[in-house]
């Protein structure tokens, strides 16, 4: 069941782009939410593939938990990291599917992109790319990918069921989610849903 929000969603994005703008641009900033490296180690992500990422990737994760954890990505598979930031999950999940598979990285934070793009270039990692857009609305076509990633995104949009029903549009038959987000267990006030602070982290 969808949740009204009164929130203007354009002052909510632009928000969220510069507290993340931030994240990209001052990484070494103490934010009130855990970033970098080490942050990645202990959510447990191989080791070996995060030892791989270039600087300017790791130094700006912002996730939450380890989508990973709730599989392995497979040789040859189509992913879609909803969310990319600087293309953290993007690049281990490129380090997966190798050379045969394709990872296609989502973003509305030019900075971020533009970091994750950097990054890619860094690892000369040919199967991965960045897109500029937003979850609500993806731009692919139907069907186009063998797994959805996403790492503490979704929990940011305020129309959940559209973020959902694009998910299982550009999902082939079969295709699976692995989402790592946060949730809460109580409902939230009316009051808290309009603070925008309290949705950008």
């Amino acid at each position: 069941m969808a949740v009204e929000v009164d929130i203007d969603v354009e002052v909510l994005k632009c928000e969220i782009k510069k507290t993340y703008a931030r994240v990209s641009q001052e990484p070494e900033e103490d934010f009130i939410f855990p970033t970098g490296r080490a942050w990645v180690l202990d959510l447990g992500y191989p080791p070996e593939l995060v030892d791989r990422l270039p600087e300017a990737a790791a130094e700006s994760f912002a996730g939450v938990a380890n989508p990973f954890a709730l599989g392995t990505l497979q040789r040859g598979e189509a992913v879609l990291d909803v969310g990319s930031g600087a293309g953290t999950d993007s690049l281990v999940a490129a380090q997966m599917v190798g050379a045969e598979g394709s990872v296609t990285g989502l973003d509305m934070t030019p900075e971020m992109l533009r970091k994750a793009r950097a990054a890619a270039a860094e690892m000369e990692a040919t199967n991965v790319a960045f897109v500029e857009g937003e979850a609500e609305s993806l731009p692919f076509e139907d069907e186009s990918f063998d797994v959805v990633i996403s790492n503490g995104v979704i929990d940011l949009i305020p129309d959940k069921d559209a973020v959902f029903s694009e998910i299982q549009r550009v999902l082939r038959p079969g295709g699976r989610i692995q989402i790592a987000d946060v949730t809460i267990q109580n409902p939230v006030s009316e009051e808290g849903r309009r603070k925008i602070d309290l949705w950008t982290g």
